[in-house]
């Protein structure tokens, strides 16, 4: 089992709208041979918390206009790292500290990547 075309078409969304706010590592696994729950696992960072913000508002906008409405949202306001769910794809938006703390990119290393054909 791979992404549907449908989240792979919200992923690509998604990632060229964090890349329009500068958001920085934007990579994207197909995680639906793993997870149940989702296709696609987006991961980018930002370098403080005014850009996470702008991120995460300009990932909403875009995926709204294409339909998609987030099912779940955590960790905002002074939140180092945001979580937002729209059940085909999930997107983190990291502050660049925890992004390499954390590491996910090392934890999800086993599934494929997605081409953003970003700019």
């Amino acid at each position: 089992m791979t992404a549907t075309d449908h989240a792979i078409e919200l992923t690509r969304a998604a990632a060229l709208a964090a890349a329009d706010k500068q958001a920085a590592d934007i990579i994207a696994f197909d995680v639906s041979e793993q997870l149940a729950i989702t296709d696609v696992f987006l991961l980018c960072s930002a370098a403080n918390q005014p850009q996470m913000n702008a991120v995460k508002d300009e990932i909403e906008r875009k995926l709204l206009e294409i339909g998609a409405r987030t099912i779940r949202r955590e960790g905002q306001r002074e939140s180092r790292w945001i979580l937002m769910d729209y059940g085909d794809i999930v997107v983190h938006v990291q502050h660049s500290e925890e992004r390499a703390f954390y590491a996910l990119e090392r934890l999800w290393s086993d599934c494929p990547t997605i081409d953003l054909k970003l700019p």
